[in-house]
């Protein structure tokens, strides 16, 4: 089974080493940020730093001035975590190691964006706006990460990418120092938490036959016993449909569900047409669709019609992936995405073992994350476990 790594451009520049080093891993590929969000990173074996600090989500290459020229929102340069052309300079030396180089494209999860352009964000049922998650129904927004996705995605030498959080963002995400843990929500609460309420929602949910100031009333009505203490009512889609209603519950997934595929239709088929011929397309993908983040809540077979594969979390088990595996077509991608830094929850000692499964449940692929971020010790026991495939 192929493995790719995923990297970060600060991990390999200015350390000449990094490109044989993850190569002697044992991955044929890897799958280079381009395109990614704010975050602090440890980089443990860099020769001059040991935390990257990356102030907001930004394009780590020089975006084209022509493409973006009039329109807002448009990307961010990186600042001096990744200056000039840091994704074009790491993608060479890891090339010139005989790794096989994807993109790796992060698109609806910009907290700049949504501070300095607050309505382009995801507004709850109580007015809270959501700055770190773009609402994707909404034109301009969508016509910006469509764009995106072509330009991140094809970047000279690149023979594929992945395309992370492509639909919905919601309220469960790591937000700066971060406090919403101390009400559990469920599966259920966290559905009714990011349905969004702009504008073109309000209008997405009227076209769908209901009163979005009724709806919004009734989000904040079912959760109220939540801030009380109570359990949520819990229980997947039946758990939503039991909070806000089925009728009204499912004309706003409809909503959803649209929304989302026409935007990943649209990216999808824009980094086609600007990609050579062969070039894979791959989502970071959760098999159900109303699900929020950076894993987008897709209809598998759906998605499979559309891209080239998909890459499925499986870190707390391989399970998500069965139902992908049973839509899949004919010479379909699915990636085993597994976590192998100890300190981020990975298990990278029981790799073999987690690969064999993952692959008796349909993935054909795997992707380790990460190794930029993982210890010498995680990182032997990669090299290990990937040396019994």
């Amino acid at each position: 089974m192929k493995a790719s790594a995923f990297v970060y451009p600060w991990d390999v520049n200015g350390d000449p080493e990094a490109p044989a080093f993850v190569a002697g891993l044992g991955v044929e590929q890897v799958t280079l940020a381009s395109a990614y969000h704010s975050t602090r990173a440890l980089t443990p074996r860099h020769p001059r730093h040991r935390v990257v600090t990356a102030e907001h989500a930004a394009v780590l290459y020089p975006p084209d001035t022509a493409r973006w020229e009039g329109r807002e929102p448009r990307p961010y340069a990186a600042g001096d975590w990744a200056p000039g052309d840091a994704y074009g300079e790491a993608a060479a030396a890891l090339a010139g190691a005989g790794l096989e180089v994807h993109t790796w494209v992060v698109l609806a999860h910009n907290s700049r964006l949504g501070a300095e352009q607050p309505h382009t964000s995801v507004v709850n049922a109580y007015g809270d706006r959501y700055p770190w998650a773009p609402c994707v129904a909404q034109p301009a927004t969508s016509a910006y990460l469509t764009g995106l996705a072509a330009e991140a995605a094809v970047r000279p030498g690149a023979h594929g990418t992945e395309l992370e959080s492509l639909g919905w963002y919601g309220l469960a995400h790591l937000h700066a120092h971060d406090k919403t843990g101390g009400v559990g929500l469920g599966d259920a609460g966290q559905y009714l938490m990011s349905l969004c309420f702009c504008p073109h929602c309000r209008a997405g949910y009227g076209g769908q036959g209901l009163d979005p100031d009724e709806l919004a009333a009734a989000v904040r009505a079912a959760l109220e016993p939540v801030w009380r203490g109570a359990a949520p009512s819990d229980g997947g889609w039946a758990g939503v449909e039991k909070l806000l209603g089925e009728v009204p519950a499912n004309a706003t997934r409809a909503w959803r569900d649209d929304t989302a595929r026409t935007l990943q239709e649209a990216a999808v088929a824009a980094v086609r047409a600007a990609a050579p011929d062969g070039f894979q397309v791959l989502l970071h993908a959760d098999p159900v669709s109303y699900h929020c983040g950076a894993n987008a809540g897709v209809d598998p077979a759906h998605i499979l019609s559309v891209a080239d594969g998909v890459v499925v979390p499986c870190t707390g088990g391989p399970g998500l992936l069965t139902p992908f595996a049973e839509r899949a077509r004919p010479g379909a991608v699915l990636a085993a995405n597994l976590t192998v830094v100890t300190g981020m929850g990975g298990r990278p000692d029981t790799l073999a073992k987690d690969a064999a499964r993952a692959r008796e449940l349909g993935a054909t692929e795997l992707r380790l994350y990460h190794a930029g971020l993982a210890s010498d010790g995680d990182l032997e026991a990669v090299r290990a476990g990937l040396a019994q495939r």
